[in-house]
C-alpha cells in the first residue's frame, strides 16, 4: 500500500516555499526528466545506459565524486550517450549533520571530480538554510524532485513503483531513481516499464 502523496511528490504549494530550488521542469509540454543519484557505479550505470538508449530516452546523472574519480570511464559514457552530469557531492555527504563550509568543500570537490558541474542535487533532498543560500550565491542550479520512486527502499516493489510513475507524473515532472547497488534489481526491473508507460501517455524525456 501506498502512503500518503507527500511521499512521493511534494504539494505545489510547498514547492514554492523554497526559494531557487527546481522540482520541475517545463509544465507546458509533455515532457519529463528523469534523474539518477548516487553512480556511476560498473555494476549498475552501464546496464541503464542500455535501457535508456534503447527507449531513445536521455536522462540526467546526479554524481558522486568520489565514484566519478574511480570509474572515469563510465562518467565519459555518460556523457557521450548525450545524457547530463550533476553534482551529488563528493562523497554522498548529508548537509544537516555538516558546517556550511565542510559542506560546500565537499560539494567544490565533486564539481573538480565532475569537471566543473553547476547542476547540483544535495544527497537525501536536505540542506541548511546557509549551505541553500551558498550554493545559490555560487549559481548552482539545485535541483530536487516531482516524483519520488523509492527505488532505494526494499518494501517498494517494481509494481509498486511503476504506480507511483502512473500516479504523480505530470508535464514537467523529475524523476528520482538510483543507479546504485541499495536499488539495482528493483529499478532495472521497473525502468523499461516506465519509459514504455512514458511513451504509450506521449511523454519525451529530455536533460536538465
Amino acid at each position: 500500500m501506498l502512503r500518503p502523496d507527500i511521499f512521493y511528490q511534494m504539494p505545489d504549494w510547498i514547492q514554492r516555499l523554497y526559494k531557487g530550488v527546481e522540482w520541475r521542469g517545463d509544465t507546458s509540454r509533455k515532457v519529463v526528466y528523469l534523474t539518477f543519484d548516487d553512480g556511476p557505479i560498473p555494476e549498475v550505470t552501464p546496464k541503464v545506459l542500455e535501457i535508456l538508449k534503447k527507449y531513445d530516452a536521455l536522462a540526467t546523472f546526479f554524481m558522486v565524486g568520489e565514484n566519478a574519480l574511480k570509474y572515469p570511464e563510465l562518467t565519459a559514457a555518460v556523457s557521450r550517450n548525450g545524457h547530463r552530469i550533476g553534482n551529488h557531492t563528493q562523497n554522498h555527504i548529508k548537509g544537516t549533520m555538516v558546517t556550511t563550509g565542510v559542506y560546500m568543500y565537499n560539494v567544490g570537490r565533486a564539481d573538480w571530480s565532475l569537471g566543473s558541474c553547476r547542476l547540483f542535487r544535495p544527497p537525501y533532498g536536505r540542506l541548511r538554510y546557509h549551505q541553500h543560500k551558498a550554493l545559490l550565491d555560487l549559481q548552482y542550479r539545485i535541483i530536487l524532485w516531482d516524483v519520488l520512486t523509492h527505488d532505494y527502499d526494499p518494501a517498494y516493489t517494481p509494481e509498486m513503483m511503476l504506480n507511483i510513475v502512473k500516479k504523480y507524473t505530470r508535464n514537467g515532472s523529475i524523476i528520482n531513481f538510483h543507479d546504485s547497488l541499495k536499488s539495482n534489481e528493483r529499478m532495472l526491473t521497473v525502468l523499461p516499464q516506465v519509459l514504455e508507460f512514458l511513451q504509450s501517455e506521449g511523454y519525451t524525456t529530455e536533460i536538465l
